[in-house]
């Protein structure tokens, strides 16, 4: 039986929408006022859900310090506070909050621990605002 253990973090970055490959006209027209060179800001918040076996030692999934761990040194210590658009996974993508999540699952997929070995990395949900989220699945 898979049971499944979630946890939430907040972030805040700013990110500017704009991709090279498209005139100063078809920006604005597809990315609107989030093309502003200025940029704008978020308060993010991560949502990570992980599933898997219950330990008979300890009772759970996964021990919340590990996956603390693991979300505070590879997603909030590399983009709290900052622009995304300087980090180098946005370098050739948009750092809209669909490739923000794209990025997040893989980070933390790749950097769940290895004991328990039937960890899994179920969905990580990005909060943009109170109306817009967005969720990446394992499939």
């Amino acid at each position: 039986m898979t049971a499944y253990f979630g946890r939430r973090y907040m972030l805040s970055a700013s990110h500017r929408l704009h991709c090279d490959g498209l005139t100063e006209d078809q920006n604005r027209a597809a990315y609107g006022k989030c093309n502003n060179p200025h940029g704008h800001g978020h308060n993010y918040i991560i949502e990570v859900l992980i599933g898997g076996a219950v330990s008979p030692e300890t009772g759970m999934v996964i021990n919340l310090v590990d996956l603390d761990a693991v979300v505070q040194t590879h997603v909030l210590d590399r983009f709290d506070l900052v622009n995304l658009n300087l980090d180098p996974l946005f370098t050739a993508q948009v750092p809209t909050t669909e490739n923000l999540c794209r990025e997040i699952f893989r980070i933390v997929r790749d950097s769940l621990p290895t004991d328990p070995p039937d960890l899994n990395l179920e969905y990580v949900r990005v909060e943009e605002t109170e109306n817009n989220f967005f969720q990446c699945y394992n499939l």
